[in-house]
């Protein structure tokens, strides 16, 4: 990370170097830094979205603020733990105050994905609601925190790639005389997250097959996606020789694609049956309907 501020261009954009600066303004005597500005926004607009999602699902609104009440903590220590799990050498020997210190940054998504989704699977449990459904509704929501919070990590000048001479590079200096140029790999996320997120909203939604579709496409096409994208990176997380979010991204999608493929076979063959027997399902009503 750069000394702040730092400068950041895209010459091959025609953008001309300008300065960054972490921190967006003081309150009471603290430093607000951009980056909890926009994870901050990223939350608000990713409750209003699920929110609405959890109605469309036939769910209930308690269930959906007991659930954020309970994943919001539990997803932050999440992000910590893997976090430092993936990095013991680097706290091994120091104050606990070190080790808990997410206001120095220091999280991984998928840390507090994991977290969340402990603690979704126990109240779905304890409350006997429809886990898939559940899932289906929060997913979209978790993407669009996603494409905002990525550009977190391009005002604090992080989370960048390898050095490239593609167009659209990003330079990234101390000085306006850059003269390093690398993949912005936060934007290819970014970017990645809001081509997934619209083909739920304006297709998945829509048009689905069954229960847990969508929670099955979001994690098995955003973990592929950030496995290569985590290929560029120059800050990845690792165990021995292995990118950790590149291996639990693959793993993802193999496991999600397997289980969307299954279940959307199985939804074909109901479709057939029930139209040999001449009933309708959900499906085909739906198709009738927009016909």
């Amino acid at each position: 990370m750069f000394g702040n501020p730092f400068y950041i261009s895209f010459p091959g954009l025609g953008i001309a170097p300008f300065a960054m600066n972490k921190v967006a303004f003081s309150l009471f005597g603290r430093e607000i830094v951009w980056y909890g500005v926009i994870i901050c926004i990223g939350m608000i607009l990713a409750f209003i979205y699920g929110s609405r999602r959890f109605k469309k699902e036939g769910l209930e609104q308690d269930d959906f603020f007991n659930i954020l009440l309970l994943v919001i903590p539990f997803g932050v220590i999440g992000a910590r733990l893997y976090y430092v799990l993936t990095s013991l050498d680097d706290f091994i020997g120091k104050p606990f105050l070190d080790w808990i210190a997410v206001w120095n940054g220091g999280i991984a998504i998928y840390g507090a994905v994991i977290a969340g989704i402990i603690c979704i699977v126990c109240y779905c449990r304890a409350k006997k609601l429809s886990l898939p459904k559940v899932l289906d509704a929060l997913a979209p929501a978790l993407l669009i925190g996603q494409i905002i919070g990525r550009w977190g990590n391009f005002c604090n000048g992080e989370a960048f790639g390898t050095d490239t001479t593609l167009p659209w590079r990003m330079g990234l200096g101390s000085t306006e005389a850059i003269t390093r140029f690398v993949h912005p790999t936060f934007l290819y996320e970014s970017l990645w997250n809001l081509a997934l997120f619209l083909i739920i909203h304006f297709i998945l939604n829509r048009r689905k097959k069954f229960d847990g579709e969508i929670f099955c496409f979001y994690a098995a096409f955003y973990g592929i996606g950030r496995g290569f994208i985590e290929l560029l990176r120059t800050d990845s997380l690792y165990i021995g020789i292995f990118r950790v979010s590149s291996v639990v991204g693959f793993l993802s999608f193999l496991v999600f694609g397997a289980l969307l493929l299954a279940g959307l076979i199985r939804a074909g063959k109901r479709k057939e049956n029930a139209a040999e027997s001449g009933f309708k399902t959900p499906e085909s009503e739906d198709e009738h309907d927009a016909t």
